[in-house]
């Protein structure tokens, strides 16, 4: 027998958003990724180079969370500092060659497990969910001012 408090929409949300990530994760550390990376890679593939504040802002996770974040995947040749052309005592983070190389494999993979968690939804149900998720999501930022 299910509580009614445990299928509330957002506690759904949760195990869904932690399920997800854990099998996103098991598949992408194949590539050298993970889940926590995905705002950044995405956001440098798009954009080329970023600084460190305008990852942290896009990926919604404070400096020092960020710099953590971006320390580590430097160590594992994902990002690399580049010199700001507008300003030379500046840095902004870029892909390496290597993320880059491994990055259409890992949204394939990303791709594929979207469609399996999305299966047996047809095409309307998955746009009425994507619209009902937007709405929820903008509760949430009105909420936190943001």
């Amino acid at each position: 027998m299910t509580d009614t408090h445990d299928s509330s929409p957002l506690r759904l949300i949760g195990r869904i958003t932690r399920g997800f990530t854990r099998i996103a994760d098991g598949g992408l550390r194949e590539f050298g990724f993970a889940v926590g990376q995905l705002p950044v890679l995405v956001s440098l593939k798009k954009r080329k180079a970023l600084s460190q504040a305008e990852l942290a802002r896009i990926a919604q996770v404070e400096q020092p969370s960020m710099a953590q974040l971006l320390a580590r995947m430097e160590r594992d040749g994902l990002v690399e500092r580049v010199a700001d052309p507008d300003d030379g005592r500046s840095r902004l983070i870029s892909l390496t060659p290597l993320a880059a190389k491994r990055l259409p494999k890992a949204k394939a993979l990303m791709d594929a497990h979207a469609q399996d968690a999305l299966a047996g939804f047809s095409a309307d149900e998955v746009a009425q969910l994507a619209a009902l998720l937007e709405r929820l999501n903008a509760n949430v930022e009105r909420m936190g001012g943001g």
